[in-house]
């Protein structure tokens, strides 16, 4: 028999039969561990369910960081991976050769729906497409306290020169921590430089491509080497907090959530946890871009979100193909919302926000609304990344080494991964 699945897919799929009756399916998901990806893949499991009765799904949850990108590459390897799992974009993925391990998605109904900046990033240079986004998307830039801003009338600034007044002036008229800085958990430290990319992009477009050809470096562009420059001058300034060699990630979320600290670098995905940690200061949080050397060109370096991915040889293919067509959809956003809350624009057309989101996630949604004004992180566009950039950016934040050595160090720290990668032209 032949049955109808969730209604916005317009999808049909088989069922195994026998003598008339449906054969119940039980389908799997990996995801990693976090509350808000396993909290969002039960919410939308069990929306399926409910359109599709015979669709079950079991959930498993998996470590994250390389301990998981081995469970995910192992399971792959083996045969043995769920009907569906949820894995970065961008470079990360195209390390799982999805070409020969992920079922390509061209042909879902609503793979339309995904906006491309997006697709972008989970696919291959064929054009074939293999992940729907999960979750919202991440910006990388300033955290900031807002009742500081209101009580010195300070405006947002767009030039990384007014972000610099802005931080004199709080230096000079309060006590606050103008900058704060969390390096007992390094990679916080890496903000400064990872958020400039939009700027670097917006003065040297094609630097992703060059740098992955091994014909462009931190070193020797201007644009790239000023995240480094740009954390030295922070440093020298001043204005970091005093802890801020033991400080940690929660210790920064509290500071600029209490107003103790005024600008925090951060991913956007802190939102959830300053709701979490301290709830009745999520007011008083705002959010904007890394400011660079142009008003008129002023935009965020945005983190894509996780995806869910199909494998080759599964046992239901295309049931797993229906369920991630349907996440594909303005329905599945509101399941999200619903599941966690909104941290920031989906990446699915048509999806909206409440009215009532946090100021830090509203502060976010201009940068989507024009053309240009958005960028994914160097990342996503370049399978090139070093292992070694947080403890260089920390280096450099505590004065130990200058912007030139940082560049020049992380040149080569990069050349290990872009070897095992057997890049051309390295």
């Amino acid at each position: 028999m032949r049955m109808r699945f969730f209604a916005t897919t317009a999808m049909t799929v088989c069922l195994a039969t026998a003598g008339g009756q449906a054969y119940a399916e039980e389908l799997t998901l990996l995801v990693d561990n976090s509350p808000d990806t396993v909290a969002i893949a039960e919410a939308l499991t069990a929306a399926y369910t409910q359109s599709n009765p015979d669709v079950t799904f079991t959930v498993e949850a998996r470590p994250g960081g390389s301990e998981g990108d081995n469970i995910v590459k192992t399971r792959l390897t083996t045969g043995e991976m769920t009907d569906v799992f949820l894995y970065n974009s961008g470079s990360l993925l195209q390390a799982l050769r999805p070409s020969r391990t992920l079922e390509p998605l061209n042909d879902l109904p609503n793979i339309g729906n995904v906006m491309e900046s997006f697709t972008s990033t989970v696919s291959d240079d064929d054009g074939n497409i293999y992940g729907v986004p999960v979750q919202a998307a991440m910006g990388g830039g300033i955290l900031y306290h807002i009742p500081t801003y209101e009580e010195l009338g300070l405006e947002i600034p767009k030039t990384w020169d007014a972000f610099m007044a802005n931080n004199a002036i709080i230096a000079e008229k309060t006590d606050k921590a103008p900058i704060i800085q969390t390096y007992r958990e390094t990679w916080t430290s890496q903000l400064f430089v990872l958020a400039d990319y939009y700027n670097v992009q917006m003065a040297e477009p094609d630097f992703a491509e060059k740098y992955t050809a091994n014909e462009a470096k931190y070193a020797d562009t201007p644009a790239a080497k000023k995240g480094f420059e740009r954390l030295q001058a922070a440093y020298e300034s001043g204005y970091f907090n005093e802890d801020f060699g033991a400080a940690t990630y929660n210790d920064g979320l509290r500071m600029v959530a209490t107003g103790e600290g005024v600008h925090y670098p951060m991913l956007t995905f802190a939102i959830a946890a300053i709701q979490q940690n301290h709830p009745e200061q999520l007011k008083d949080v705002g959010f904007f871009a890394q400011p660079g050397d142009n008003a008129d060109e002023n935009g965020l370096t945005v983190w894509m979100p996780a995806a869910y991915y199909v494998p080759k040889g599964g046992d239901h293919t295309d049931i797993a193909l229906d369920f991630v067509n349907f996440v594909a959809t303005p329905e599945a956003c509101e399941i999200m919302t619903e599941a966690v809350g909104a941290s920031g624009p989906y990446l699915i057309k048509g999806c909206t926000l409440p009215d009532d989101v946090p100021p830090s996630v509203a502060d976010m949604l201009p940068y989507f609304e024009g053309d240009g004004r958005n960028a994914p992180a160097l990342e996503f566009l370049s399978p090139v990344k070093g292992p070694g950039l947080e403890q260089i950016t920390v280096e450099v934040g505590s004065g130990i080494r200058d912007a030139d050595s940082a560049a020049e160090l992380y040149d080569r720290d990069v050349e290990k991964q872009a070897k095992q990668l057997r890049l051309p032209n390295w």
